[in-house]
């Protein structure tokens, strides 16, 4: 397509001189020019192109931001530049011209061979990368001051006591709270926050030019995330820095790229200034990929469109999951049988007080001493209706697992009622004191959806067995009709049977997500409890998983415990909303109150923090109280929460409820 669009405006500033810190004049030459840039895999059934003929350029003092589904090419042109291509890949055209401002030559990536002396000293010194996963990127079995001294000691030839205040140096500018103890800390004893930014600071030890950042904020919750785009856009803007950002995300584009590349199956489909494209896009590719974003405050009708849509037969996923006659299967909540439950107004699920700790057993692994322990659930209390969607919404750590766990009888709650009632129940069952053999009718009642879609599927079996477990282990119907069943549902998910004899590895991440949904689906349950289902799916592929999910509860009358840090996405399904921090609840109403007039600092922390595909209304980092959001100890009065204080729910509006310190005044009087 043509490309009249891709005009990049200059940097207007000076750049920083990445050794000395001087200023030096602004580089006339972009940073890093690609020119029909062409690259194959040599496979057995032929040569695949995945960079077919990209052209785009990066300045100095830019960030780019290079969008796109998973598959569209984005890693791979990254790897060309980087010379990381994997051995069954080669460059087959094209150029890539690498500017550095230090002496301002040119050098084409394309044509240097990925282990030569030239390369290494460009790779990782004069262009950084940051990768997607911090705990795959760092070595566990070095420190973090190791790993960032090495590149200290390759990149700028400094040994011993200099090159570690080099790097104590880039901890404390990424913002670790204290730099020098944490250059002896091993990975595995860092927050997922901090990992990322030890993955950061090693990227930027060496001073680049370039920083390419491979989907940095992927792993992370939603104000972890806005922390890292902060800290991106502020060592940027100090440093004078080039960067390509890689990403799926059109909210991270809208709030911090200057120009937008959109690639799709290697091509180019649009490119300019990142501001004009979300704007005003003018590809179908772009168009669909905005109309796949989640958006805070879409009417309830509403619905996103992805680019390949799923549809659902109502009748088939009634037959498939309700009743059809597998002896052992459940009542299902659909909508024929709801009448006079629905009518008594009891709720589906009722938890009330649940509270767990962990016991610590001392500093050391090999310690018997004791210890305080954590409570990582404390006094939560919550219900959820039939054919309700409720979210559970909260930073990583805050207890929505370790919940949802407790629900299903995987973790034993230390105190607190699970209270249970289907539609045919006479009366509820209180799941927590249930025996693990008293669990066993239950389980098929109560299904959850795990996060990953890869690691939550046993890559030894086939689809086919992967769905029909659960039928063959609660003894439901013969072999034929447990068969039958499977085929219904692969159709109900929108998969083609003829794939059932294949293993996880050969299906997309929409889809082994979507055989997980099957998998949930099969035992006809009341209530799924969904562990952030679309965290690891690009943009077009959640919206996939979020209509199939609205459909089904749809048609069937399922309940949901939704489970997110997305608000955006909870926006889009839930009906009432939960908003979790340090194993509490600290405020609960309808989805539109709680976006309309969010009360709580940490939910307005937390609205702050999403960021929406919308130039205008760009992520307020200044919301996010540095960090210190989900320390209760730092929130202002009432909301104020001391270690060890009582609080209490206090309630503000109908149906919406505030959490605050007990012997503080009314949370209304105070709003």
């Amino acid at each position: 397509m043509s490309q009249s669009r891709h005009v990049l405006r200059p940097a207007g500033r000076s750049a920083m001189h990445p050794l000395t810190g001087s200023r030096t004049p602004a580089v006339t030459r972009p940073l890093l020019a690609v020119r029909d840039l062409v690259v194959r895999f040599a496979l057995p059934e032929g040569a695949l192109t995945a960079v077919d003929g990209v052209s785009f350029t990066i300045n100095p003092g830019r960030i780019t931001a290079l969008v796109g589904e998973s598959g569209s090419g984005k890693s791979v042109l990254t790897q060309a530049v980087m010379g990381l291509l994997p051995s069954l890949a080669r460059i087959d055209g094209g150029s890539a011209v690498f500017t550095d401002p230090l002496d301002n030559t040119a050098t084409n990536l394309a044509e240097l061979p990925a282990n030569s002396r030239a390369m290494r000293r460009i790779r990782g010194g004069r262009i950084g990368m940051i990768f997607q996963e911090p705990m795959s990127a760092l070595s566990p079995l070095h420190t973090l001051g190791d790993q960032i001294t090495e590149a200290v000691r390759l990149h700028l030839q400094l040994d011993g006591s200099d090159a570690r205040e080099v790097a104590a140096d880039m901890l404390h500018r990424v913002g670790f709270p204290n730099p020098r103890v944490a250059l002896d800390r091993y990975p595995f004893e860092l927050s997922g926050g901090l990992r990322q930014r030890g993955v950061i600071a090693m990227a930027l030890a060496a001073k680049p030019a370039l920083l390419i950042a491979d989907e940095p904020t992927t792993a992370l919750d939603v104000t972890l995330q806005a922390q890292i785009l902060k800290l991106l856009r502020d060592l940027q803007d100090e440093m004078g820095m080039g960067v390509l950002l890689i990403t799926h995300d059109l909210g991270v584009v809208a709030s911090l790229a200057d120009d937008m590349v959109v690639l799709y199956r290697g091509k180019v489909m649009e490119a300019g200034p990142a501001d004009t494209l979300i704007r005003d896009p003018r590809h179908a590719y772009l168009k669909a990929l905005l109309g796949a974003v989640p958006r805070i405050g879409m009417d309830r009708d509403e619905r996103l469109v992805p680019l390949r849509a799923v549809a659902l037969d109502p009748k088939l996923a009634v037959s498939a999951v309700g009743k059809h006659g597998l002896a052992t299967t459940a009542p299902t909540t659909t909508s024929a049988n709801m009448g006079d439950a629905l009518a008594a107004g009891t709720p589906l699920l009722s938890v009330e007080g649940l509270t767990k700790r962990f016991v610590s057993r001392g500093a050391g692994i090999f310690s018997r001493g004791g210890g305080a322990g954590v409570l990582a659930v404390d006094n939560v209390s919550f219900t959820v209706g039939r054919a309700e969607s409720v979210g559970l919404v909260g930073e990583s750590g805050c207890g929505k697992t370790t919940t949802s766990r407790m629900l299903l009888g995987a973790i034993r709650a230390d105190e607190g009622r699970i209270m249970f009632r289907g539609d045919n129940d006479v009366q509820a069952t209180d799941l927590a004191t249930l025996s693990d053999h008293g669990w066993i009718p239950f389980r098929r009642r109560l299904q959850y959806v795990f996060q990953d879609p890869f690691h939550s599927l046993n890559p030894r079996m086939t689809v086919y067995d992967i769905i029909a477990e659960p039928l063959e282990i609660h003894g439901a119907g013969t072999a034929r009709e447990r068969a039958e069943r499977v085929k219904a549902l692969m159709k109900v998910v929108g998969l083609d049977i003829r794939h059932l004899r294949r293993y996880p590895h050969s299906f997309s991440g929409g889809q082994r997500q979507r055989i997980g949904i099957a998998r949930a689906l099969a035992l006809g349950p009341e209530l799924l409890i969904l562990d952030e289902p679309v965290s690891a799916l690009d943009v077009s592929v959640q919206a996939q998983v979020l209509n199939l999910l609205k459909d089904l509860q749809s048609v069937l009358g399922l309940g949901y415990l939704f489970i997110s840090h997305n608000l955006a996405v909870v926006d889009y399904m839930c009906d009432r909303i939960l908003v979790m921090c340090a194993g509490r609840i600290v405020e609960s109403a309808p989805r539109d109150r709680l976006f309309s007039a969010p009360t709580h600092p940490y939910t307005r922390a937390l609205i702050a923090a999403v960021p929406e595909a919308d130039p205008d209304r760009r992520l307020d980092f200044a919301a996010l109280m540095d960090g210190r959001a989900s320390d209760p100890a730092v929130w202002p009065e009432p909301w104020r929460l001391l270690p060890g204080g009582a609080s209490r729910m206090s309630e503000i509006a109908p149906g919406h409820f505030v959490r605050v310190g007990a012997d503080m005044a009314d949370a209304g009087a105070a709003a």
